[in-house]
């Protein structure tokens, strides 16, 4: 059956699951095996065993399979989501009525009064850090990781926005309740061996290696944490002097439901403050951190974007004064194109995965430079895998798409349908405001005090850099590597 299921699809190309997972094959399918068949749909045939599988670079396509609803015909299936449901039930792994019942009450903490809060704080920090680190000090910094910075800043705004933590700051960054592991620390390793936790069996870190007490000490602090803070929260609900932090928005509004269906439990509310915070979804500290870093990589390799970039800055505030809301600060149109378009080249969700409950149909585009759609029926049973790497990189979409062209975003709004890079339809980020107001503070201080150059090795060219330090590396999200930088003082 499934040899005339090929044979009836010949637009499909059919490769051997086993290869297709490689991660050699993933990075050609990526960059060239869409163009080489002229088709957005790739169908692997499976030959002894396993579930038949579709991969689409298409966004037409995902709206069909991952958007969902009350009459859609996939699901997200288990495994998609076990990488996310280490902390609990949350916001990106829920599906259908689990799905609408973590929106509704997400929905209560993301607020105006907490984005002005984030703009507030965000630059805050940023001054925090020049005076700590010293910079305010020289006229040229050097930088061998700029991730090392831009993680700290994102998660003290986490901290300080999202759990209400007033008294961190860049000296005295958030610890763990012993006082052995800073919270930045846990949520480096915790992070990082995720993975590891999600698919090894518990007795393997037992065994005497550093790296395995490291990873079973940050994950076991990080619980705890998380778990007195939603007590805290909880105990705190009816104090006049309680925080306007999202973790207390959103323990509020779970506890205001009472015993109702849509009230969450306390691992719900540490899944969803996990992902939402510190892992996935765009908001997440890690995600925040990698995309800074793509961003200033890209302008310290085109000095005439980032010289109309601060132009820009200088024109709508000088400089001295700095945005005193949102709205000012969403003037920089020039920042918001730049950190767009890194975003869409290193996307957050690299991957949607959605499985088939019931026989149903896909709409699928024909190939570029033919009109209309052709119809494919799916089987119960297949999964659609939307390739978010590969949406971001579709010629359909994107002229020149692997090349970095912020004029490209000009006059579109990041709440438009058009940037995919926050995911589609009703299950796009929840956090991407938080995270752009974040972003944007930083970034308008950082181009506005610093010219952004690559530090290169000796003999090394600017392309060679790029091919060294701006390889593409999967954590929970899809991320980068260290960026090296040297920073020169604006006068």
């Amino acid at each position: 059956r499934r040899s005339s299921y090929a044979l009836d699809f010949p637009r499909f190309l059919f490769v051997n699951s086993c290869d297709f997972r490689t991660q050699s094959f993933l990075k050609k399918l990526f960059h060239s095996v869409y163009k080489r068949f002229n088709s957005d749909v790739v169908a692997l045939r499976v030959w002894f065993k396993g579930i038949p599988e579709i991969y689409t670079n298409n966004i037409d396509v995902a709206r069909q399979v991952a958007v969902g609803g009350h009459k859609t015909s996939y699901l997200k299936p288990e495994l998609a989501s076990r990488a996310l449901l280490f902390w609990g039930m949350n916001l990106v792994a829920a599906d259908q009525d689990m799905w609408r019942k973590h929106r509704r009450i997400l929905g209560v903490a993301f607020n105006n009064k907490l984005y002005q809060a984030v703009l507030s704080k965000s630059m805050d920090i940023y001054d925090q850090m020049v005076s700590f680190e010293g910079w305010d000090k020289m006229e040229k910094v050097e930088i061998n990781g700029l991730q090392h910075y831009t993680f700290k800043f994102a998660l003290l705004v986490i901290g300080i926005c999202g759990f209400g933590f007033e008294d961190f700051t860049w000296a005295t960054p958030p610890a763990t309740a012993d006082g052995t592991m800073t919270v930045g620390e846990a949520v480096k390793i915790a992070t990082e061996d995720n993975m590891l936790h999600t698919f090894l069996p518990k007795w393997m870190f037992n065994l005497p290696f550093d790296r395995m007490r490291k990873s079973r000490t940050a994950v076991s602090r990080m619980k705890q944490f998380m778990q007195e803070q939603v007590q805290r929260r909880k105990s705190s609900l009816h104090n006049a002097t309680a925080d306007a932090s999202a973790f207390s928005m959103l323990v509020k509004a779970s506890e205001e439901e009472g015993e109702g269906k849509f009230a969450l439990d306390d691992d719900e509310l540490i899944g969803n403050i996990f992902v939402l915070l510190f892992a996935g979804g765009f908001i997440g500290h890690e995600t925040t951190a990698h995309t800074l870093a793509s961003t200033l990589a890209f302008l310290a390799l085109d000095h005439n974007i980032q010289d109309e970039v601060y132009g820009q800055i200088l024109s709508v505030f000088g400089k001295d004064r700095r945005p005193g809301s949102v709205e000012e600060l969403y003037k920089l149109n020039k920042l918001l194109e730049v950190f767009m378009e890194a975003l869409r080249l290193y996307p957050a969700g690299h991957i949607m995965i959605r499985e088939a409950y019931e026989d149903t149909i896909l709409t699928v585009p024909k190939p570029i430079g033919e009109e209309g759609t052709y119809t494919v029926p799916i089987q119960k049973g297949t999964r659609i895998n939307v390739d978010m790497i590969g949406v971001q990189y579709n010629p359909r979409y994107f002229e020149d798409p692997k090349v970095f062209k912020p004029s490209r975003w000009a006059g579109v709004s990041p709440d438009s349908e058009q940037f995919t890079a926050f995911s589609v339809g009703a299950r796009s980020c929840l956090g991407r405001k938080f995270a752009l107001v974040e972003s944007l503070s930083f970034l308008f201080l950082f181009l506005r005090d610093w010219k952004v150059e690559p530090k290169l090795n000796k003999g090394e060219s600017k392309e060679q850099w790029q091919t060294r330090v701006m390889a593409g590396k999967m954590v929970i999200t899809l991320g980068i590597n260290d960026i090296p930088l040297i920073l020169t003082r604006r006068t």
